[in-house]
């Protein structure tokens, strides 16, 4: 079979290099075919700099950070932004919408944004007619949501005739995980400072689990009743744990003690004809023994799937982020979700080649 090649690079905009974002951007310029062609971030230390030396990767990339995004478009263009700053659409929509302007496609890691239509009904017909208007194409992914509490059960339903009910566990160690991450599901508090935060919306849970019901439901043509969204509980550790932010320092990030918080677990519900049809179970603390992800069908046939040893959160969003440009690239033009497009799948070769 003749495999296309375009000519020219895959050209992208970083909108955003905190945390995640900069490993999205380390990736980036590792893969054939992307050439990395602007940056934006609101961080002052950031600002001004090239951004290798803001990566940390021991050489210049010849393209400096900027705050002013209205400037860079407008001297830039580029084939897709890689957009990745807060979680919450109404927070970045007018980032969305100037990307969205400019004739650029975007791929964001903002989770409201992997589903937005059941929360953020307007915003998502918005954002999806302005994009068709400029001919661009729109998505939100990571790996969750994105994919495994939602586009890995909703494949894996194409061998059943009939699904009765899905339930999706993700049961993950975070004592590896970013310091922003351990500190978000409240690793290190007593319980009473976790409640604390919770009534004060400073730790919220995991956000997605609303738009990975959503989009599941979508998929199987389910009206749901109701969805249920538990209040996150905390996971209180009965040892001593010690969590490291990064593997390579000799000195514990946070050091748990018994009686304390380790982490939390979420629990969302979608509720079809009296019956809690699509449960989804977030599970995720610094004394996870042994980490998995599971799918639990129940249909004709009932199907178990499960991911022994899990799937590190921040590896998976960064692929997912960058392995589905092609993805965006080729699909037609407005707001997409990941069960609008193709099987994903990883883009080990030049990304030309995966371009119509």
């Amino acid at each position: 079979m003749e495999v296309f090649r375009m000519t020219n690079e895959v050209k992208a905009i970083l909108f955003g290099i905190g945390s995640i974002g900069s490993q999205i951007a380390r990736f980036a310029l590792q893969k054939k075919g992307v050439e990395i062609v602007g940056a934006v971030d609101v961080a002052k230390d950031k600002v001004g700099k090239d951004l290798g030396e803001v990566l940390g990767i021991g050489k210049r990339v010849g393209v400096t950070v900027t705050d002013d995004p209205d400037d860079l478009f407008s001297r830039v263009k580029a084939d897709i932004v890689i957009h990745s700053t807060m979680s919450y659409l109404k927070a970045v929509f007018p980032q969305i919408v100037k990307c969205v302007k400019a004739g650029m496609n975007v791929v964001s890691t903002c989770e409201e944004l992997a589903y937005p239509y059941y929360k953020h009904p307007e915003l998502a017909n918005e954002i999806d007619e302005l994009a068709k208007k400029r001919g661009v194409t729109v998505l939100g992914t990571g790996i969750n949501p994105g994919y495994l509490m939602d586009t890995l059960p909703i494949t894996i339903t194409g061998i059943c005739k009939e699904v009765e009910s899905i339930k999706v566990t993700r049961m993950m160690y975070s004592g590896n995980r970013r310091s922003a991450y351990q500190k978000k599901i409240g690793t290190g508090l007593t319980p009473e400072e976790f409640r604390k935060m919770i009534d004060e919306g400073k730790i919220t849970g995991h956000v997605g689990l609303e738009e990975s019901i959503s989009m599941i439901a979508a998929a199987l043509g389910w009206e749901l009743d109701d969805m249920e969204v538990l209040p996150p509980e905390p996971v209180i550790s009965d040892v001593k744990v010690e969590t490291w932010a990064d593997p390579t320092k000799q000195t514990p990030f946070i050091t748990v003690k018994p009686g304390q918080v380790c982490g939390l677990k979420s629990i969302a519900h979608g509720v079809k004809g009296g019956e809690r049809v699509i449960t989804l179970e977030f599970i995720s603390h610094a004394n996870v023994k042994e980490p998995y992800e599971s799918v639990i069908i129940k249909g004709e046939p009932d199907v178990h799937e499960k991911i022994i040893g899990g799937v590190h959160g921040d590896v998976g969003t960064v692929s997912m982020i960058v392995n589905s440009i092609p993805k965006v690239l080729n699909a037609p033009p407005g707001l997409v979700t990941m069960k609008d497009l193709p099987l994903p799948c990883a883009t080990p070769e030049d990304m030309r080649i995966y371009l119509k």
